[in-house]
């Protein structure tokens, strides 16, 4: 028990002084305690020299990683606690921790030994990849170091190779399981897997937001802060700290606790409705520029007053359709109550585009409109612009003389010629869509010549 004792007192000599030192530097430690695992089987077979593979036929070591998790055959476990460890935290997910172990081994690998006594006292730099991988409770690290392991009276030097997981079940505890590959240095000494379980408490001083001042001096210490403020945070720069500012994210004035009166109207903004225009109290620091108690933002007429009945406006109809002139999308002309006040394309009005459309000659052959067509075509433009809100479709049709595909082509090119002269006389492209149908819908009989001179043709159709 003397190599033991020296072990844990070694290691509580580092957790002590480590102890003083965090509480000076602010750097986290940690403590573990846990049982071990000594597995010689799967750390391969060894160099001529050193341990033989077998014993009277019976398996020492295996190849490396052979059996790893065969607990019950190869595993040396005593149920108790079995190891003490400390790490202090150096930065940039690097720790340095020294630890103690003992152990008893009744067997290697598949032979059976008297009961053997085993200590080890261990130092390693470990890497966490926490950060790296953005984990909150999962921990992954690598480790190498080197340590002192007895046999009984029997001692030699190792070099050690770490792998661990740590999860983390609350801020400062954490479950540790650990696999340690031991290499003896020494041609008598035995190398083997350490594998561990344990709990690992993490303390020491922190700065958690990192603004200078521990967090047990800390009045804020989740939240970066200013010494004059007991580490709280200024976050507009206007002199009240953000515990005692109504209006922490902007700078104000302290009549206002914290808060701005931007349009200078004696409201606080958080209180004004309109905090950007000077405005009236009555009207939570809301304008009402023509006085009929209605604030502009409700008000459809801020410039006329009218009862609020008609949201502010005074009551006009100009063209006497019914459909009073805020609502009336076509105030100037007379149209029907379910068209909001515009007039409404009958199917009188598409006969008569048609009619005009029937006229509309074309070169032969070629999709450009004749000189004489004009006429028509302003007239068509007229009917259509006295319909604002309405869109027509202007359909290119063919007869089925020639190749349909050619067909096909000719008509949506003459009807989009048509849409290009409607356009070009001030018609809205947006109220006008064009489409070629080819052969695909003939009026008439394609056999007679009469029949074809009516498929020839371009009609327009009420889209909305």
């Amino acid at each position: 028990m003397k190599h033991l004792n020296s072990i844990l007192v070694a290691a509580c000599f580092f957790l002590v002084v480590g102890v003083t030192n965090a509480q000076d530097a602010n750097n986290p430690w940690a403590v573990e305690l846990g049982v071990n695992a000594i597995d010689v089987y799967s750390s391969g077979n060894v160099d001529a020299g050193r341990l033989p593979v077998s014993v009277g036929g019976v398996d020492v070591k295996g190849r490396l990683f052979d059996e790893f998790f065969n607990v019950t055959d190869h595993y040396n476990i005593i149920p108790a606690v079995t190891k003490v460890a400390a790490a202090r935290y150096l930065g940039d997910g690097f720790s340095f921790g020294v630890g103690g172990t003992m152990n008893k081994l009744t067997k290697l690998g598949d032979v059976r030994v008297d009961d053997l006594i085993y200590y080890a006292g261990d130092a390693e730099l470990r890497y966490s990849m926490r950060d790296k991988i953005g984990g909150q409770w999962l921990d992954p690290s690598l480790g190498i170091g080197g340590g002192y392991t007895w046999v009984d009276d029997i001692g030699f030097g190792s070099l050690n190779a770490t792998a661990s997981v740590r999860f983390w079940v609350a801020e400062n505890l954490a479950i540790n399981v650990q696999s340690t590959f031991k290499h003896a240095m020494e041609d008598f000494g035995i190398t083997h897997f350490q594998h561990s379980i344990g709990a690992a408490f993490k303390f020491g001083g922190k700065d958690t937001d990192g603004d200078g001042l521990y967090d047990n001096e800390d009045a804020c210490p989740e939240v970066a802060g200013l010494r004059e403020f007991g580490g709280c945070p200024d976050s507009d720069g206007d002199g009240i700290e953000d515990r005692n500012d109504a209006c922490v994210n902007v700078a104000g004035l302290a009549e206002f606790n914290g808060c701005p009166d931007s349009d200078g109207d004696g409201i606080a903004d958080p209180q004004d409705a309109c905090p950007m225009v000077a405005g009236v109290a009555a009207l939570n620091g809301c304008p009402d520029g023509d006085s009929d108690g209605i604030t502009d933002a409700d008000d459809n007429c801020p410039t006329e007053a009218g009862p609020s009945s008609n949201g502010g406006c005074p009551f006009y109809d100009a063209d006497n359709d019914g459909v009073e002139d805020k609502d009336d999308k076509c105030p100037d002309v007379a149209g029907t109550v379910s068209n909001n006040g515009c007039p409404e394309v009958t199917i009188e009005i598409i006969n008569q585009l048609n009619e005009y459309s029937k006229t509309i000659l074309f070169d032969t052959g070629k999709t450009s409109i004749r000189e004489t067509s004009n006429a028509v075509l302003q007239d068509m433009a007229d009917v259509m612009a006295a319909y604002p809100t309405s869109s027509f479709e202007i359909g290119g049709h063919t007869d089925s003389v020639g190749r349909a595909a050619n067909n096909q082509k000719l008509s949506a090119a003459r009807a989009q010629s048509v849409h290009d002269f409607l356009v070009g006389l001030g018609m809205d492209d947006s109220r006008l869509s064009f489409v070629g149908y080819g052969e695909d819908r003939p009026v008439a009989d394609n056999n007679t010549a009469a029949g074809r001179q009516e498929n020839r043709r371009v009609e327009i159709s009420l889209v909305k």
